[in-house]
């Protein structure tokens, strides 16, 4: 008789999002008249921009011909999007970066899920507390991370790094030795950013324990600030423990379009062992590239009109980021993030806790956030409320907010 992978039922409950859904769902069901507005999820409102439109429908001719028709994509990626991703997204900022340390995929989440294949199982994971569900969920699917505790929602094989007010939302390096580390920044949930000084203080740490950080910079593209890294190979010795995750779905609003990339160097070793070449093989096996048309649009988003509409997209959602950060704040609560980031981390009123805020704000309000427990368990006594929605939504929300 057949066997199902028994990891998967450890997972407590369903996934962060879906309860979401489900409990959203059955308010509006009850409550068809209310005006919900989603300020949960990380999806972008805006439309593509007009450059890689343009780029999508050229790709999609030359399909019609037998010249430009396009079948299976290389496995890592077209060399022309690894270029271009090599020479503006590294190569700009003094990074060293080949094209072909480059494997683009359809997505940073898929990536930060997948990565852990390639490592053993007896390697023991760091991750920031509250941190993105998917690094820890994926690693208790591969049968990485012990026993559940539900009364302190921890894994008894994982090391929680807290992210709290108290230590500026920046962990601090562990007690306990890790193999396999796990950053965000800018963070997802809370919304703040690290120094260039203290990312080398993780990366001559990772060096000298023997450890591998996975450096997710998903939201690189809402660094304001100009002490903070768009990417981890701008502190030195990055290129000998660092694999670092990037996605076009919150720089170019690609949620849909789907496409990614993440970077391996091959001075990455374990032993004699290239880490890039581990991930090179999975890759092949498991993956048949993003689509062409896609890829094209991917570099559209580094042409002089796709950076210069693209930022003008960047800088809607900072606006409302702004009004949702000042907007509380006005109103009298504790808030964290959207400076160099697109989510506002608050704290949870009255002594309510994460759930029971997310509750009232439905209710009350018709606004739907994320709570603060769903990324673990520092994030109780949080909520996380996004800056991707459309302004006049936003504006909407946030003064429902300030009149509860």
């Amino acid at each position: 008789m057949f066997k199902v992978n028994d990891n998967y039922l450890k997972l407590p409950g369903s996934y962060l999002f879906s309860t979401i859904a489900k409990k959203v769902n059955a308010f509006t069901a009850a409550n068809p008249q209310a005006e919900i507005i989603r300020l949960g999820i990380g999806d972008v409102t805006q439309p593509i921009a007009p450059a890689v439109i343009e780029a999508l429908h050229k790709a999609v001719d030359e399909q019609s011909t037998t010249e430009g028709f396009k079948g299976y994509a290389p496995d890592l990626g077209y060399a022309f999007l690894r270029e271009t991703i090599a020479k503006n997204d590294y190569e700009a900022y003094g990074c060293d970066i080949a094209a072909d340390e480059i494997f683009v995929s359809d997505g940073a989440k898929s990536d930060s899920a997948n990565i852990q294949e390639i490592f053993s199982l007896d390697n023991k994971i760091a991750v920031c507390d509250p941190v993105y569900p998917v690094y820890v969920d994926s690693n208790v699917m591969a049968g990485r991370t012990g026993t559940y505790d539900p009364k302190s929602e921890t894994w008894s094989d994982v090391i929680y790094m807290p992210c709290t007010a108290e230590n500026n939302f920046c962990p601090e390096l562990p007690k306990e030795t890790p193999d396999i580390i796990y950053l965000c920044f800018p963070n997802n949930p809370t919304g703040e950013a690290i120094t260039k000084e203290q990312l080398q203080v993780w990366v001559d740490y990772a060096n000298k324990a023997g450890a591998v950080i996975i450096y997710d910079a998903a939201y690189k593209a809402y660094i304001t600030e100009k002490d903070i890294p768009v990417s981890i190979y701008q502190c030195e010795g990055a290129k000998t423990c660092a694999i670092e995750l990037c996605s076009f779905s919150k720089t170019a609003g690609f949620t849909g379009l789907r496409l990614a990339y993440t970077v391996i160097p091959k001075e990455l070793k374990c032993g004699d062992v290239q880490l890039h070449a581990l991930w090179a093989r999975r890759h092949g096996t498991k993956y048949n590239g993003a689509p062409y048309i896609i890829q094209r649009a991917g570099e559209a988003v580094y042409s002089e009109a796709g950076k210069a509409q693209i930022a003008e997209q960047i800088a809607y959602y900072h606006k409302n980021a702004s009004y949702i950060f000042n907007g509380l704040k006005e109103a009298g609560y504790t808030v964290a993030g959207g400076v160099n980031s697109p989510y506002v981390w608050l704290k949870t009123p009255e002594q309510m806790n994460s759930w029971e805020f997310f509750d009232y704000l439905l209710e009350k309000a018709n606004v739907v956030g994320t709570p603060g427990s769903g990324f673990g368990p520092s994030g109780e006594g949080y909520f996380r409320l996004t800056a991707f929605g459309t302004y006049e939504n936003t504006v909407k929300a946030i003064d429902r907010i300030k009149k509860l």
